[in-house]
C-alpha cells in the first residue's frame, strides 16, 4: 500500500499538468473562434476573472479560513503583482497577438515560455543547476532543442498536408486572414505575454512559500485582476459600450470555459504543482498545448497543417522529455540526500546516547566507589 501511495503521489503531478495543457489548447481554439466574431480581448479578460473570482471565492473563505496566514504588505504587494502580470498584462498582450495570428501560431510562439522560466527560476535559485551534472545538461539542452522545436513550427513551413477535413471550411478564411496582415506584430506581443507569464509563475511559487493557501491566492489573483482588467478594458474601449454585452454564442463560451478552467481552477492546480515540483516543470509541458492545438484547429478551424510544423512538435516533444528527464533525476537523489542525512543523524544521536550512558554508569560507578572508599576512611 506505502508503494501504491508513492506512485500515486508521484503520478498525480504528471496527470494534472497535462490536463492544465489540454484545457490551455481548448481555450486557444475557443478565444481565436469567439474572437473571430467580434470580442474584445480587454472584455474576456475581465469577465474571465470576474466569473473565476466569483467560482473560487467562497470555497476559499471556507476551505482556507484555518490556514490562511495574515495579510501583510510584502503579501499584498506580491498580490498586486501578480493580478498585473498574468491577467492584466500576459492575456491582453496574448489575446491581441492572437488577433493577428492563429491559434496554432499563438500557441507554437508561446512554447519560449519554458526558456523564460527556466532562466528567471535559475536566477530566484528556485530550481538547482549544475553544468557539471548530467541532469542539469539535459534540462539546459532540452529547454533549448524545445524552444528550437517552436521556432521550426512557427516558421518552417514545407509542403502541405493534404487532410480530407481541411479541403473546404468557411472558419479558414477568417480564423487565417489576421496571421496574414500582422504576424509580427502578434509574434511580438505573444512573446512580451510569455515574458509577464514567466515571471507570474516564479513570483506566485515565491509568494506561495509565505502565504501557502492556494484557494485563497487564487480568488484574490482573480480579484486583483478583474480590478486591473476593467482599468485596461474601460481605456481601450472607451466610448463603446458594445463590447460589454455578452450573448449565448461563442463569446459567453469563452468567456466561462476561461473563468472557469483557465483562471480558477488552473491557478490552483498550478500553486499546488509549484509547490511540490517548481516552476521548470510546470512550463516544460506547455509544448503539448502547441500539438493539441495544431490537431484540433485543424477539425474546428480549418488551419493549414505543413509538413514543417509537424517536425517542430516532434523536435518538441523531443526536448520536452529531455527536460523532463533532468527533473526527475532530481527528485531521487534529493531524497536520497535526505534519508542518508538522517540515517546519519539517527547514528549520530544514537552513538551520542551510547557514549552518554557509557558516561553515565562510570560516573556512577566511581560515585559509588567514592561513596564506599569514603566512609571507610572516616572509620579509620
Amino acid at each position: 500500500m506505502d508503494y501504491l501511495a508513492k506512485v500515486f503521489a508521484q503520478t498525480v503531478p504528471f496527470v494534472a499538468v497535462i490536463l492544465l495543457q489540454f484545457g490551455f489548447a481548448g481555450m486557444a481554439i475557443i478565444t481565436k473562434f469567439a474572437l473571430n466574431q467580434g470580442l474584445s480581448q480587454h472584455v474576456l479578460v475581465v469577465y474571465r476573472h470576474a466569473i473565476a473570482t466569483l467560482l473560487i471565492a467562497p470555497f476559499a473563505i471556507v476551505l482556507d479560513r484555518k490556514i490562511r496566514p495574515k495579510m501583510t504588505l510584502s503579501i499584498f504587494i506580491k498580490i498586486l503583482l501578480l493580478g498585473l502580470l498574468e491577467p492584466v498584462l500576459d492575456q491582453n498582450l496574448f489575446y491581441g497577438g492572437m488577433k493577428y495570428t492563429s491559434a496554432t501560431f499563438t500557441s507554437a510562439m508561446c512554447n519560449v515560455l519554458p526558456a523564460f522560466a527556466f532562466v528567471f527560476a535559475w536566477i530566484f535559485k528556485l530550481e538547482k543547476v549544475d553544468i557539471r551534472k548530467r541532469r542539469s545538461q539535459a534540462k539546459i539542452i532540452g529547454t533549448v532543442v524545445t524552444v528550437g522545436g517552436a521556432m521550426l513550427l512557427t516558421f518552417m513551413y514545407g509542403p502541405k498536408l493534404k487532410l480530407p477535413w481541411t479541403s473546404s471550411n468557411h472558419h479558414q478564411i477568417s480564423s487565417t486572414a489576421g496571421a496574414q496582415q500582422h504576424p509580427l506584430r502578434g509574434a511580438l506581443m505573444i512573446t512580451l505575454g510569455c515574458f509577464c507569464w514567466a515571471s507570474f509563475i516564479v513570483l506566485q511559487a515565491i509568494t506561495l512559500k509565505s502565504y501557502p493557501a492556494e484557494l485563497s491566492l487564487t480568488a484574490l489573483i482573480c480579484l486583483a485582476g478583474t480590478i486591473g482588467g476593467s482599468v485596461v478594458a474601460l481605456a481601450a474601449d472607451a466610448g463603446d459600450a458594445s463590447v460589454w454585452y455578452i450573448h449565448l454564442d461563442s463569446k459567453l463560451l469563452a468567456v466561462v470555459y476561461g473563468g472557469v478552467i483557465c483562471s480558477g481552477l488552473a491557478y490552483y492546480v498550478q500553486g499546488m504543482i509549484l509547490r511540490s515540483r517548481g516552476p521548470v516543470f510546470v512550463t516544460a509541458f506547455n509544448p503539448l498545448s502547441t500539438v493539441i492545438v495544431a490537431i484540433l484547429s485543424s477539425f474546428i478551424l480549418s488551419e493549414t497543417l505543413y509538413l514543417g510544423r509537424v517536425i517542430g512538435a516532434i523536435v518538441i516533444v523531443i526536448g520536452l522529455y529531455m527536460v523532463l528527464w533532468g527533473k526527475s533525476q532530481d527528485q531521487p537523489l534529493s531524497d536520497l540526500s535526505i534519508e542518508t542525512e538522517e540515517s546519519n543523524d539517527v547514528k549520530a544521536i544514537s552513538a551520542i546516547d551510547g557514549i552518554t550512558k557509557v558516561s553515565n554508569q562510570e560516573l556512577v560507578v566511581l560515585d559509588l566507589a567514592s561513596s564506599k572508599v569514603t566512609p571507610t576512611d572516616e572509620y579509620v
